[in-house]
């Protein structure tokens, strides 16, 4: 039962910090938590529990092959935290504390969830808890951020809703008896009511996918990022559509069991391409930096469902993915979080030589950029080609060629930004926001070690990790 402990310690830690009376030390709960998470997910990595076929709950292989990224992406966010709340002390950090811990509990569980109707109640409840942290910072256009986030995501939510119940009749049609966990979902295969099945699966798709941030149902990221504290964006990123990503993977599963795969494959790869030609056309006029990753991260979300239409190889490179994307993308918001309150403002056109400003914030955020982009040696790198290949292996030429000039796009508006930012001489809005900005210990060191991690994960990607890969897509890949 040690798996249950990584959704019941974050509970715990957010209980002690509603109750904790200091607000200068309640912080701390952060990286505490994070850390004893952190320390459990690579326990359970490294010595993974028996599953049993009807749990509801469980670290199976698909979890451990993902839930410990999101481990490691908060406890780094936890310690830039602890530092980024006392620059904040106007704003009291009761409730973000406590959210952030119950999201933490809350992703573990989503990403745990074998029962259909456990991970949708898992998914809609991370809603909920991160409207109030997209909120911190009280601005109108936090406020507005946050509605437009609870509205759009609400509705996907509730599309998944409605996918799920169309899913659980197909079983019922089929001669089920109403057991919605995955593997006896998976088990029936071609006795699922074939109507019922596409349908929740195209509910589902766009359902979940409005959580990732697929395009043309993304319009809540770039608001959403643009808004919110940085950490809070980080974990979105790496850990939010993380376990939407999940949801869609443990469904296609279903899809193919029910021997329509071929149709789940084709809708994926497209929807993934569109959301890569989206992205890439708004990375090249957007000037809000902050927006900027809100767009890249719609791009990601795309090369991720794109691997999963490309099979079992397609699926491993998106797993592998989904690590480096996380770990590299989080350094990206830490850094940008720096830069921007630094400058006071967070548009190429008030913002110009952050290298003098915050030199090492503006370094991190360079790194970031190239490897964001999939440049070598960081993870992206790596894991986008493998992608390449498996879409060459599965017969899929065109995708490939579609995917490699999407990349190409997206670096051309990426650096445009980047370096409009870094270079130069400060401009106005730099150089008027009063004292400057101090680049800490505490608000360098997760930024730095998610790029060191970034780089270890592309590198010397270690057997465990193949491993558990691996065995995600054999779980994954059921047969007809």
């Amino acid at each position: 039962m040690k798996e249950l402990l990584l959704i019941v310690v974050p509970f715990v830690g957010a209980a002690l910090a509603a109750a904790w009376p200091n607000q200068r030390s309640r912080p701390w709960l952060l990286p505490i938590v994070g850390l004893v998470h952190a320390v459990l997910s690579l326990w359970l990595l490294l010595a993974p529990p028996p599953v049993k076929p009807g749990a509801w709950l469980a670290f199976d292989p698909l979890a451990r092959a993902v839930l410990p990224a999101v481990s490691l992406l908060f406890l780094t966010c936890a310690i830039y935290a602890v530092s980024y709340l006392q620059l904040r002390t106007e704003r009291p950090n009761r409730v973000f504390v406590a959210l952030m811990l119950m999201v933490l509990g809350l992703l573990s569980a989503g990403h745990q969830a074998r029962h259909l109707g456990l991970l949708w109640i898992t998914t809609e409840a991370v809603t909920l808890a991160a409207v109030p942290l997209l909120h911190f910072n009280g601005t109108p256009r936090a406020f507005e951020a946050t509605w437009k986030y609870l509205l759009v995501g609400g509705t996907g939510v509730a599309l998944s809703l409605f996918g799920s119940f169309c899913l659980g009749y197909a079983s019922l049609h089929g001669g089920g008896n109403g057991d919605l966990t995955f593997t006896t979902l998976t088990s029936q295969g071609a006795g699922l009511s074939r109507p019922w099945v596409l349908s929740a699966w195209v509910m589902i798709l766009v359902g979940y996918g409005t959580k990732m941030g697929l395009a043309p149902v993304h319009t809540w990221k770039p608001d959403a990022y643009g808004e919110a504290p940085a950490i809070v964006g980080a974990i979105l990123a790496g850990g939010v559509t993380t376990v939407a990503f999940t949801a869609i993977l443990r469904v296609r599963a279903v899809v193919h069991a029910a021997g329509s795969g071929a149709i789940a494959d084709r809708t994926l790869i497209v929807i993934g391409l569109f959301s890569m030609i989206v992205a890439a056309l708004f990375l090249l006029g957007t000037r809000d930096f902050k927006r900027m990753l809100a767009y890249s991260s719609v791009e990601h979300m795309g090369i991720l469902v794109i691997g999963a239409g490309f099979g079992g190889a397609g699926i491993w490179a998106s797993l592998f993915h989904v690590w480096s994307n996380s770990l590299t993308k989080g350094a990206l918001f830490l850094s940008a979080g720096n830069i921007r309150r630094a400058a006071g403002a967070r548009t190429m056109d008030e913002v110009g030589g952050m290298s003098a400003l915050t030199p090492i914030s503006a370094g991190i955020f360079v790194a970031g950029l190239f490897a964001v982009t999939a440049c070598p040696p960081f993870g992206p790198f790596f894991s986008e080609l493998s992608l390449v290949r498996s879409g060459i292996a599965s017969d899929h030429p065109w995708a490939v060629g579609v995917f490699l000039a999407c990349l190409l796009f997206a670096f051309f508006g990426l650096t445009r930004l980047v370096f409009a930012i870094v270079d130069g001489r400060p401009r106005t809005a730099s150089r008027t926001t009063g004292k400057r900005f101090p680049e800490t210990f505490g608000v360098i060191a997760p930024a730095l070690i998610l790029m060191a991690l970034s780089v270890w994960v592309g590198i010397g990607t270690p057997a465990v990790l193949r491993d558990a890969w691996s065995a995600a897509v054999v779980q994954l890949t059921p047969t007809p």
